[in-house]
This record gives structure tokens, C-alpha cells and sequence, in this order.
């Protein structure tokens, strides 16, 4: 019996996926007496390939060299390949130099330069694609579609962007799969704006560039670039998929636009996507985040499987809003129901924990995670319990516990205790943890304004003057304090102390009639050394005031008003905001920094611990 109907079967069953048959046909056609051929051994080395059989590779390879097929290109580049799935590299390489063909062929250069590119080895990624051009071996787009993946890695965009060049030279820019490759590596790189100049150059563009676009700008942190380009994907008639949606929601989250959320989960129900375990994650994270928890709630509670990605949102949701005590009951009825808790996991407990003041349960749980679920705590981990202890006041165990870390201390650890020492207004561990944050994050214009402002809070005007001089010297400056709301459809953004509002009368008329009635109610300790202070940094009217007032002149008595800010809520708006709730019997929400702040009835969800 000839090999032909040999390699025909065994070509059908490495097609259809059943590498272990093909194996096996394999076997059989050896003792069956039939010779393999070049035509035989892609196959048989794929099979081996995919089910991750060293051995049986190895075995193979000396039937190839047996029957003489070593030198036949397809062959090289299937054993090239092979050596590469098994992360034997050594042996690709070996492969590749020990033929004298391989250097002349552009397959066996372009399998191993995606095995390289697989595990991560750039510069053999690039010296092999110069030695390719030095030998004058013919680049094609399989060439490119290895090369680009390995160069979205850090620190390696001018060799990106050369290796772009090259494509241009080419003619292989043109090439589709090329173009979303490169699009890929610029915004995976962080050179969104590189991106979105190809982005728009691309005379076609279907499902995965515009994914590409939209998922880089969400990783690059630029919501609003999300829903711009969302809106633009829409009008092109190009239909989203659950890609598209994660992004989105994210972004959404990101900037509060809720409206835009809920278009986008009807949008999705319509898609029959409605199931969709990642979308009903994003879901919980985005209305958790735009403040209807009860509603993340809602698509939490009708999940029919729940993995520990929807577990941990729905525990951060309730612990950003200060509900700490259910987000205990939930992580604990998590671990009840069998799913193990991870990383991120005890990140969002340990947060619940700091935000509600649940100090010794939070600590059992740091413990817990350590003996009993055999996690290695790391810098976020460490920087939650800082939190913890600081804010409860224990600065020196929160000191202590830093110096004794088994992992090396990061910006945000030290940042963690820095802002506990504004809690409590102490001024030397204040300075040492600035000192200390400072050599990790040197630009981080918030800590310089905190260590000034615990300056302030403790009347050391000195210590607030040698602040900005040492900004001044750093060249930093102060990111403006900003707050926003959506009404009808429209976001309405105010900066602290803005008059450009079309309201603006109305709004400062109506601030100062508040301030006037919260005083009278709740009082205002020290207002004259207060407002002088203010006078003296430079302070306006603050944005959540500004917005907040707006919404009260916008909406209707009831109605439930959400502010969003960029930056922590200070003690004087937090005070402001409490009296208005109660003058006003309103429910004012209000997103700052770090967590929500629901004030009703002169009260806030915080409890004064934020």
C-alpha cells in the first residue's frame, strides 16, 4: 500500500483537531510497513505539537532523519515549529542552523521568529529578522505578524515604529492583518495617539480594529476616547461585539456615564449576549461604579455561574460604598460556595475593610490569606492593611508592619500611611513616609498637595511654603480639582472655583445661602482662621459644591443627585455636603478619589472615616 492514502487520512485528522488519532494512524501506517514521507511527518509533528508530547517529538525527528526528509522545507519549518511549542528553543535554533536551506527560506525564518516572539525573546527576535535581510530572504506579512506582538512589549516602540517603516517599504502596511498588528503594538505600548493616526489612515476597517482602538484606549485610561470612538463604530454600521462591550462598560465606569451604560446593556441583551459571563462582569463593575448598586446587585444575583471575577466586583462595589459589612458576608459566603478567593479578591475585601473601619477583621483576613489560602501578599495587599491600621490610628503598627514586609515596599504603601498621617495630623511620620513615597513616585504632584495640607491642618505655614517651593523647583503642578454630573444626556463639568457656568449667578447665590443655613445648623469651628487658611493657599469654591448645587437647581425635589470628582473630598465639603442633605432632604452621592459618599439626612455612608 502506497503512503498516499496514509497522508490523506492523516492530513483530515490533524485538520479536524484529533491529534492523538492522527498519532496513532501514525503508528499504524509504521506497522503497517508503509513509508512516511514529506508529506507525512507536518502532520504527524503538528499532532505531537498540540498535545505537548516532547518524547514523541523527539522520535519523530529521528524518522525524519532516517528517511532523508530532514532538508524539505516543510518538514524544517513543522520541526522548527514543534520545538517551539515545546518551549525547546534551543533545539529550534539548532534545527534552523544545522540545515543549510533554512537561512535561504523565508517559512523556516518566519517559524522561528514567532517561536521567539512567543516566549518573549526580543533581541533573538531581532537579530534574526536583520540576519533575514542581510541574507537577502524575501519578508512577507506572516513575517510581520510575528515580529509586531513581541515589540508591544515595553521600552521597544522606536524599534516598532522602525519595523512600521519597514512595513511602508514593503508595501505589507497594506496588507489588513499587518495593519491591525501595528495598530495593536501602538496602543499596547502606550502610544495611543501613534495608534489612532494609523486608526485613521486604514482604508478598511472591520470587528478587530475597531476593537483594537477601543480596548487600547480603555487600557491607556482615556474613557472619554472610548465612547467617542463607540459612537463613531455605530454611525460606520460596524456591529460591537463582547469585546467592544467590555470596553465600553469600562469606560463608562471609568467616567460615571451611566446613560451610556444603559444603552449599551440593552444593546447587549439585544446581541443575545445577555448571558455572557465577562459582560455581566463588566456590568456589576460599571453601574457599582456610576453608583446604582442596586442594580449591580441585580445582575450579580442573576448570574447562573458566578466565577471569582464576579465575586470580587460585586465585594468592591459594596466596599466602595462604604458597605462594609456586606461585603464581609459576601466574601464569606463566596468561600462558602466553594469558589477560592485570589489576589484581587482580598484587595477588595481588605479595601471594605479599611473603608468601613472593620480593622481586626481585616487583619484576620490578612492573616487568613497568608496560613490558610497560601497567597503571598504583595504591595497592594500590604498597602490595604497600612490603610487599615492607619486609619484606625495605629500609625506605628502601620510603620512597623511596612518595615517588616517580605516584598519590597512601593509608592503606594508609603502613600497609604502618608494619607492615614492627614487622618490623624501626624506631622513626623508624615514627613517620613513623603521622604520615602517620594523616591518611587518623585512627579506624583497628590503627594506633595497631601503633605501640604497636613501642614495647613497642623498651622505650620513654613512647612506649606517649603512644599511649593520644592514644586516649584520640580516643575509640578497641581492637577485642578474637577467635578462633573450628566443632565439630560449632557455631562456638566465645574472646576474649583468656575464662573464659566451659564448659571453661574444662580449657582454661587445658592452655595452661599447653603454655607449660611449649614452653619447655623452644625456649626463651623474656627470659620474665620478657616476661610483666611483658604485665602492663603490660593482656594476657591470647590467643584462638588459648584456641582452638587447645580443639580439642585436642575432636578426635581427626590430626585436622587450624583456627582463624580477627581480628586478626595476635603473635610469642609464633606461637612457641607451632610447639611445640605438634611436641609434639603436629599440624597447627595458623590464619587471622589477613592470611594462613594451617599449623605442623607446630615449624614454620609462613611461615617466621617474616608
Amino acid at each position: 500500500m502506497t503512503s498516499i492514502p496514509w497522508n490523506t487520512q492523516l492530513r483530515e485528522l490533524a485538520k479536524q483537531g484529533q491529534y492523538l488519532q492522527a498519532l496513532n494512524f501514525y503508528r499504524q501506517m509504521l506497522r503497517c510497513g508503509s513509508n512516511p514521507n514529506v508529506f507525512t511527518f507536518p502532520f504527524a509533528l503538528k499532532s505531537s505539537a498540540f498535545l505537548s508530547l516532547p518524547l514523541s517529538g523527539q522520535q519523530l525527528h529521528c524518522h525524519i532523519i532516517k528517511s532523508g526528509c530532514s532538508p524539505e522545507p516543510f518538514v524544517l519549518t513543522a520541526l522548527i515549529s514543534m520545538y517551539c511549542k515545546f518551549n525547546s528553543l534551543e533545539n529550534a535554533r539548532k534545527v534552523f542552523d544545522e540545515n543549510p536551506l533554512s537561512n535561504q527560506l523565508t517559512v523556516c525564518y518566519n517559524a522561528l521568529i514567532s517561536g521567539y516572539a512567543l516566549n518573549s525573546r526580543v533581541f533573538d527576535v531581532i537579530a534574526l529578522f536583520c540576519g533575514m535581510r542581510e541574507m537577502g530572504v524575501s519578508i512577507n506579512s506572516v513575517t510581520m505578524l510575528g515580529l509586531v506582538p513581541v515589540l508591544s512589549e515595553p521600552g521597544y516602540l522606536s524599534i516598532g515604529m522602525s519595523f512600521h517603516c519597514c512595513c511602508v517599504k514593503l508595501g505589507l502596511n497594506l496588507d489588513f492583518s499587518v495593519s491591525n498588528c501595528l495598530l495593536t503594538m501602538y496602543v499596547k505600548s502606550g502610544a495611543v495617539e501613534f495608534g489612532r493616526m494609523l486608526f485613521d489612515e486604514m482604508p478598511k476597517k472591520g470587528l478587530i480594529t475597531w476593537n483594537a482602538m477601543i480596548s487600547g484606549y480603555a487600557q491607556n485610561g482615556l474613557a472619554a476616547n472610548v465612547l467617542e470612538l463607540y459612537k463613531k463604530m455605530e454611525a460606520s454600521k460596524v456591529c460591537p461585539d463582547a469585546v467592544t462591550f467590555v470596553g465600553v462598560l469600562s469606560s463608562c465606569a471609568h467616567l460615571g456615564a451611566i446613560s451610556v451604560g444603559r444603552e449599551v446593556e440593552q444593546r447587549i441583551e439585544s446581541s443575545g449576549l445577555g448571558l455572557n459571563p465577562f459582560l455581566n462582569n463588566a456590568l456589576i463593575n460599571m453601574y457599582s461604579r456610576c453608583g446604582n448598586l442596586v442594580k449591580a446587585r441585580a445582575i450579580f444575583d442573576g448570574m447562573p455561574v458566578k466565577s471569582v471575577v464576579s465575586w470580587t466586583a460585586i465585594i468592591g462595589g459594596y466596599g466602595m460604598h462604604g458597605y462594609g459589612e456586606i461585603a464581609v458576608e459576601l466574601f464569606d459566603e463566596m468561600i462558602k460556595s466553594g469558589i477560592r478567593p485570589d489576589s484581587a479578591a482580598f484587595v477588595s475585601v481588605l479595601c471594605a475593610c479599611s473603608h468601613a473601619g472593620l480593622t481586626e477583621k481585616g487583619l484576620d483576613y490578612f492573616v487568613e490569606m497568608k496560613m490558610k489560602h497560601r497567597l503571598q501578599p504583595g504591595p497592594e495587599h500590604y498597602s490595604c492593611v497600612v490603610d487599615l491600621l492607619g486609619r484606625a490610628g495605629r500609625l506605628n503598627e502601620a510603620l512597623e508592619l511596612i518595615k517588616s514586609m517580605q516584598v519590597k515596599p512601593d509608592g503606594a504603601v508609603w502613600g497609604a500611611l502618608l494619607g492615614a498621617c492627614k487622618i490623624h495630623q501626624n506631622v513626623e511620620i508624615a514627613e517620613l513616609a513623603f521622604e520615602q513615597v517620594t523616591k518611587f513616585e518623585p512627579t506624583n504632584i497628590g503627594y506633595y498637595v497631601l503633605l501640604s495640607n497636613i501642614y495647613s491642618e497642623a498651622d505650620n505655614l513654613e512647612g506649606v511654603l517649603k512644599v511649593r517651593v520644592m514644586m516649584r523647583e520640580r516643575k509640578l503642578k497641581k492637577n485642578p480639582g474637577f467635578s462633573y454630573l450628566e443632565y439630560k444626556g449632557r455631562v456638566h463639568l465645574f472646576l474649583a472655583g468656575d464662573r464659566s457656568h451659564p448659571q453661574k449667578e444662580e449657582i454661587y447665590r445658592m452655595v452661599d445661602e447653603l454655607e449660611t443655613l449649614v452653619k447655623k445648623l452644625v456649626g463651623c469651628k474656627n470659620d474665620e482662621e478657616r476661610r483666611n487658611k483658604e485665602l492663603f493657599l490660593g482656594m476657591g469654591v470647590h467643584s462638588e459644591k459648584l456641582a452638587i448645587v447645580f443639580g439642585l437647581l436642575n432636578s426635581k425635589p427626590g430626585t436622587e443627585i450624583i456627582v463624580i470628582k477627581n480628586l478626595r473630598v476635603c473635610e469642609d465639603c464633606h461637612l457641607f455636603l451632610k447639611g445640605v442633605s438634611k436641609i434639603v432632604d436629599r440624597q447627595l452621592v458623590v464619587r471622589d478619589a477613592t470611594r462613594f459618599h451617599h449623605f442623607r439626612d446630615g449624614l454620609c455612608s462613611c461615617k466621617d472615616y474616608w
